[in-house]
């Protein structure tokens, strides 16, 4: 994958930056493994709003993927390597040999006609998904379970890998992309490799026209607020607030938030 630079054509071109999308080899998706979901705006079932700064967007199909890699032992071809709307992986679409399709998140270096397999004693290849207990340290992996046969809840996301540390016990010590060091069980699946789309982080939205096309409406300063409306609004003139940064209903920024007894037992380094 490469990045695109446009001409200059318009201040707001000036540094915009694409991904080339060398890397898709199909445009349509797979139809029967795609649902369409309804837009919420950041709306709670009672209709308020939860969640600032969601709404418009461009229309998209919901790609179903395959976290859990269920299909144990039975060898599938890629088909095609995909664009998916709603993440910023790229998705490989497999034709297992009895006929079956499945969507995965396709790991970097996976190509057209490449062969994976899941489930104890495959090969450690890219792209195929065995227990942790049967893979070999040092070995980058992603789309880690947190629970047996839970499906992949970890290390998901562009150009993002994890590492196995060390094993000891029933539990698997694996160093997450953002410095954690977590036990994770044995039997807990992942996928060999890292994920695709390494240059995502490098792409410049360059315009605020693009983010609404991602569906991110415009934020307001606080201190651009009324008092009224935020903690750190009104004053005369163009005030800097006089106050520590703070959330609308006066939660202070930068603190943390975890509050999960019951896991904190399985991390073993926290990430700061």
């Amino acid at each position: 994958m490469g990045i695109r630079r446009c001409k200059p054509t318009s201040p707001g071109r000036r540094f915009v930056t694409y991904p080339d999308f060398s890397e898709i080899t199909k445009d349509e998706p797979y139809k029967p493994l795609t649902i369409c979901i309804k837009k919420r705006k950041g709306r709670n079932n009672q209709g308020r709003i939860t969640s600032w700064l969601k709404g418009g967007g461009n229309r998209k199909l919901y790609r179903i993927i395959d976290f859990k890699r269920d299909k144990y032992g039975i060898p599938a071809k890629v088909e095609s390597i995909e664009y998916d709307p709603y993440r910023t992986a790229r998705i490989a679409l497999l034709k297992y040999v009895d006929g079956e399709y499945r969507y995965i998140l396709a790991p970097d270096g996976l190509k057209v006609g490449d062969t994976v397999m899941s489930g104890s004693g495959v090969e450690i290849k890219v792209g195929n998904a065995l227990p942790l207990k049967e893979i070999p340290l040092g070995t980058m992996i992603h789309n880690i379970e947190l629970f047996p046969k839970g499906g992949g809840k970890l290390v998901r996301s562009a150009g993002t890998a994890a590492q196995l540390m060390a094993k000891e016990g029933k539990y698997a010590h694996v160093k997450l992309p953002s410095g954690e060091v977590r036990l994770i069980n044995l039997e807990c699946f992942a996928t060999v490799g890292q994920v695709s789309n390494l240059d995502h982080e490098n792409i410049i939205i360059g315009k605020a026209g693009r983010k609404r096309h991602m569906g991110r409406r415009p934020s307001v300063r606080g201190v651009a607020m009324n008092p009224v409306d935020h903690p750190l609004g009104g004053g005369e003139g163009k005030s800097s607030g006089g106050r520590p940064a703070c959330t609308p209903w006066g939660k202070p920024e930068g603190i943390k938030t975890r509050r999960n007894k019951r896991t904190d037992k399985y991390i073993i380094k926290r990430r700061k």
